[in-house]
């Protein structure tokens, strides 16, 4: 038995911008630091190197601890398309891969998001075990990213991201 599964997250949202604003979201650190698993009051680290083989780094503070999220850029369409990876090296060696697809719409852009989650299995797993850890990781990953697209959308829309940390 595989020591691992994957889930796909998929999830859409439409904000009143155009593809080129929310792209931009997606790779400049002074907008990212805003909302990408990290808040502006918490941000310590946001950089990156946007180019297909380019890594990007945040790290937020939340009581005193640091949180890393990693990651690599794979494919880079602007302003249609992202593909990279996506890691938390103190929780697990896995990598996600992330898939951001950005649509011009009348009322600004369409982003499906795909995260096709890696899932561990812990020793003596049966299929039950699987399942309702393949069912955890998705929900608590779809909540942790409608967090992050609230904060997004407000920032896109006002300039504000009301979810500080």
């Amino acid at each position: 038995m595989a020591d691992s599964s994957m889930i796909p997250l998929i999830m859409n949202r439409t904000f009143a911008s155009q593809p080129e604003k929310v792209y931009e979201a997606w790779l400049v650190p002074d907008i990212f630091s805003k909302w990408l698993f990290t808040a502006e009051n918490t941000n310590q680290v946001a950089v990156n190197q946007p180019e297909v083989g380019g890594s990007w780094e945040i790290v937020d503070r939340r009581e005193g601890k640091d949180y890393r999220a990693i990651g690599k850029y794979l494919e880079l369409d602007r302003p249609n398309r992202i593909v990279m990876t996506f890691e938390m090296p103190q929780f697990s060696d896995a990598a996600d891969e992330l898939i951001i697809r950005l649509d011009d719409v009348p009322a600004g852009t369409e982003m499906t998001f795909t995260q096709n989650i890696t899932v561990p299995h812990e020793k003596g797993w049966g299929e039950s075990e699987i399942e309702k850890a393949l069912q955890e990781y998705h929900d608590s990953t779809e909540q942790g990213w409608d967090l992050m697209f609230r904060g997004l959308k407000a920032l896109l829309e006002t300039g504000e991201n009301p979810y500080k940390g």
